[in-house]
């Protein structure tokens, strides 16, 4: 292709082509490059004008695009991306244009009616077609489809995918959050402990058991630190040596021993058994030797041993404890839940492996213990174990015997001492020869109480008015009631005899005759204001309550058994309680043996007051008191008294004998119940001693009186009591002329 050239071209008037300038005015739209329409393959330029026919394209069809024209040029005057020529004219029309002047040759022009656009061009930017004024033509041949450039792929939106992530993560985060805010709230105290037990440590604090005192806060029992001593029969590598070992220091048997060290498995399981004691209550001496024998399988562990220190003083009250500091007998099982501490215990984390001491600043919780109460008596121990001593003594000479003793404060009604005979040590109370041994014969041997229920008798008779002091009647030797015969053992042979000398002969005919004269319902009814048929509620557990005979229930010989003492069930110290009203200027006073509770702190807490009730006047209980002297002082040409050897040198004593029967179990065992109950002194009565001594031979009573003239002695030289003027004892008329 020949070189173009280097002049512009100029149009017919001479102006530069593609210029916008020039003095001749132009027809819009022409002139300059704009004005060209079509380009040969050549790049020439087929110019209007000149005698050359033009075919314009309307304006409307140009591309908004002022400088597509421009890029038509370069492209040598094709469009599209394929290069092809534009073959489409205006309305279908081919363009033609002559042959220049110049002899060159005419070159067709194409123009398309419409810019092809490019596939990112703009739509919005064309501008709107402009309307024809003239209907187009019909084309000269069919139109070619222009196809629709394909849509590129739309793009995903990342502002949509962050919207969307953020929400997903803000609500990941929230849930994260409220489950946090229900595990703080909610279950913190579950999530908290849940791990807990696997770190801590649990320590006994042992609360000891309270002590048992006398009167003066003397410990008869209280407990003491003790090692009890155990095996791990799994852990063990010879039982037989071991046992062989332990032996000499426990005091055990060794076979005993090895048979406890046995592996065996917990009983309807197959889990072995890792827990057994050997022994319990051991010294810590005793235990520290046999932690250092260093034996496998063996070690001890802190406990509590109950100590009498008296062994046997009072033990019959005091009762036992199990092992486990449990109350079984007496007082120890009367008032366990007084006695009896609360364990206290202390609950620490601790660390793992070497490592296991308290954690500082862990998990820490202590319950403090609480020791037992004490409970204080109102036993005196010194005179608890003179009576013992003494009632030990007295049974002696009388085989197979059992014995009780109850000394009684007036006006008080406190009990200085209460003792027992068989007896036995509070320490170890299996080593005994039977369990009735270690029973308090005073509220619980039932007798029925023979000739010491003659006072109850007169006492009621004077209170009614049956009787006087000065009262004397003829006694025959025998009376009958109901076909059985009763009969005195002093017999009088039918002389006068007073009231004195019917209590210091003890007869039983002239008191069946008072007890007529009284009558059964008032007899029955001062039986009752004296105590009798009921448990006293002194304190003792187990305590009978006796059995009184209604009037409605008495057949003939009552009238002779019961104002004499039989056909009545009595206990110890029931008897001693009526007594104790005598001296007592007639009132009664429950019998009691607390005096108070201590609390671990020393808050002391008294004792409920005792019962307390009216049997006799003054005037009355003073007569009866000077009437029972008879019992120790008469002594003469007429006969002599039966409680002469019951007289304590230098006191005056008021009091009476008995015999009676002992019923065990409803059936009346054989042998007889010797007894003596008095007061002393006499004209101021301040103690009360009953005494009761049942042998299956008989001779109890050649022992009861002897014996309370030594406690009754040692009770008033032990409490300082100034003698009496005995100067001043009544002189007794037994026989009245």
């Amino acid at each position: 292709m020949p070189p173009r050239s280097e002049d512009p071209r100029r149009d017919a008037t001479g102006s530069r082509r593609g210029s916008s300038r020039g003095s001749e005015p132009r027809e819009p739209g022409l002139g300059g490059i704009s004005d060209a329409r079509a380009y040969t393959p050549r790049g020439r330029t087929v110019r209007e004008g000149g005698g050359a026919e033009q075919r314009r394209t309307p304006r409307s069809t140009r591309s908004g695009d002022p400088f597509r024209p421009a890029l038509q040029v370069l492209d040598g005057g094709r469009t599209g991306r394929g290069g092809q020529r534009d073959t489409a004219g205006d309305g279908g029309r081919t363009g033609r244009r002559a042959t220049a002047a110049g002899g060159r040759a005419g070159v067709v022009r194409t123009v398309s009616p419409r810019p092809v656009r490019e596939p990112f061009d703009d739509e919005e930017d064309a501008p709107p077609p402009r309307r024809r004024s003239q209907p187009r033509r019909p084309a000269a041949q069919p139109r070619r489809p222009v196809r629709k450039p394909r849509r590129p792929p739309r793009l995903g939106d990342p502002r949509r995918r962050l919207r969307l992530g953020t929400l997903l993560a803000l609500t990941l985060f929230a849930s994260i959050g409220v489950r946090l805010v229900y595990l703080q709230t909610v279950d913190t105290p579950a999530y908290a402990d849940g791990g807990l037990p696997n770190r801590l440590a649990v320590v006994e604090l042992p609360a000891p058991r309270g002590a048992i005192l006398d009167r003066n806060g003397e410990p008869l029992a209280h407990s003491v630190e003790a090692r009890y001593v155990f095996a791990d029969p799994t852990r063990v590598k010879d039982r037989f040596a071991t046992a062989r070992a332990l032996s000499p220091l426990l005091g055990v048997p060794a076979s005993d021993l090895a048979e406890k060290m046995r592996e065996r498995t917990l009983p309807g399981t197959d889990t072995p058994l890792q827990f057994v004691y050997l022994a319990r209550g051991v010294e810590i001496g005793t235990a520290k030797q046999i932690m250092a024998l260093d034996l496998a399988g063996i070690n001890t562990h802190r406990d509590e041993r109950r100590e009498v220190p008296g062994g046997d003083l009072a033990a019959n009250l005091i009762g036992f404890v199990s092992q486990d500091m449990n109350g079984l007998e007496g007082l120890e099982a009367k008032y366990d839940d007084v006695l009896r501490g609360q364990a206290g215990k202390r609950t620490y984390e601790v660390g793992q492996g070497d490592l296991a001491a308290p954690i500082p600043g862990g998990y820490s919780r202590t319950t403090q213990p609480k020791p037992g109460s004490s409970l204080q008596l109102t036993v005196d121990r010194d005179l608890q174990f003179m009576t013992q001593r003494i009632l030990a003594k007295q049974t002696a000479a009388v085989k197979g015997s059992v014995g009780a003793a109850v000394i009684i404060e007036i006006p008080s009604g406190e009990v200085l001492a209460q003792a027992s005979q068989p007896t036995y040590d509070a320490a170890n109370p299996t080593k005994v020869s039977s369990p009735s041994d270690r029973d308090d014969a005073a509220t619980t041997f039932v007798v029925d109480p023979g000739s010491i229920h003659k006072a109850i008798t007169f006492g009621a008779a004077l209170q009614e008015g049956v009787i006087t002091p000065d009262t004397a009647f003829p006694v025959a030797n025998t009376v009958e009631r109901g076909g059985v015969t009763f009969r005195d053992t002093h017999p009088v042979d039918g002389r006068t005899l007073s009231i004195p000398g019917m209590l210091a002969f003890s007869s039983n005919v002239g008191t069946i005759e008072i007890g007529e004269r009284l009558g059964k319902e008032r007899l029955f009814d001062y039986q009752k204001r004296f105590g009798l048929g009921q448990a006293t509620g002194e304190g003792m557990p187990g305590e009978a309550p006796g059995r009184l005979l209604p009037p409605d229930q008495w057949s003939g010989s009552a009238y002779g058994s019961v104002p004499i003492g039989h056909s009545v069930d009595a206990t110890p110290l029931q008897m001693a309680a009526a007594y104790a009203a005598i001296a007592n200027n007639g009132t009664y006073v429950q019998p009691h043996l607390v005096k108070e509770t201590v609390g671990a702190d020393g808050d002391r807490s008294p004792a409920a007051k005792p019962t307390t009730r009216s049997v006799l006047s003054p005037a009355n209980a003073a007569a009866l008191r000077r009437m029972m002297e008879a019992v120790t002082t008469v002594d003469g040409p007429e006969g002599q008294a039966t409680g002469l050897a019951a007289a304590v040198p230098g006191y005056r004593v008021a009091g009476k004998t008995g015999t009676g029967l002992r019923y065990d179990n409803g059936k009346q065992q054989p042998g007889e119940v010797g007894s003596f109950i008095g007061m002393a002194p006499a004209e101021n009565p301040r103690y009360v001693v009953a005494v009761f001594v049942w042998s299956p031979g008989g001779g109890g009573g050649a022992v009861a009186a002897p014996a309370f003239r030594e406690m009754m002695g040692f009770t008033l030289r032990h409490y300082r009591v100034p003698p009496s003027l005995t100067n001043k004892s009544p002189k007794f008329e037994v026989f009245p002329r």
